[in-house]
């Protein structure tokens, strides 16, 4: 019997013990050091009005050919890539021009996809306007 109660007090005390160790300073000091930094709150969220954060700026308007060119384009066609028809290369533009049948049907082969080329390019969020005005950069059609 006295062996069951001193098993039952050690246990007892084993809890007693464990609890406060959950508590204990050096806990909540590791806490600390592992909170997230930081919290990622959208526009329009209403912690985004609790936060204080100003909204991002959007770009307004389309963007040039150019620029589309100059970010998602002149990876594969300042060079040639795959058989990518090069800027400036009058010829091969006008070969897949007349393949294609009119401008229409060229931007929508970009748009859609053609050969080694995926959908778009590399430029997913370009509207239609700004693949055609990229095509028109490139080719000078």
């Amino acid at each position: 019997m006295t062996v069951k109660k001193l098993l039952a007090a050690t246990a007892a005390m084993l809890v007693v013990v464990a609890g406060s160790a959950f508590a204990s300073p050096v806990n909540d000091a590791i806490a600390e050091r592992i909170k997230p930094v930081g919290s990622v709150c959208m526009a329009g969220d209403p912690c985004a009005s609790e936060s204080g954060v100003a909204a991002v700026a959007v770009a307004s308007g389309p963007r040039s050919g150019e620029a589309v060119y100059n970010q998602f384009c002149t990876a594969c066609h300042s060079i040639g890539v795959l058989g990518a028809p090069k800027t400036g290369d009058d010829a091969a533009w006008q070969e897949r021009l007349a393949a294609a049948g009119s401008i229409e049907a060229l931007t929508t082969s970009a748009i859609n996809g053609v050969r080694a080329m995926p959908a778009r390019g590399t430029c997913a969020d370009c509207s239609d306007e700004e693949i055609l005005a990229s095509i028109k950069h490139m080719s000078g059609l």
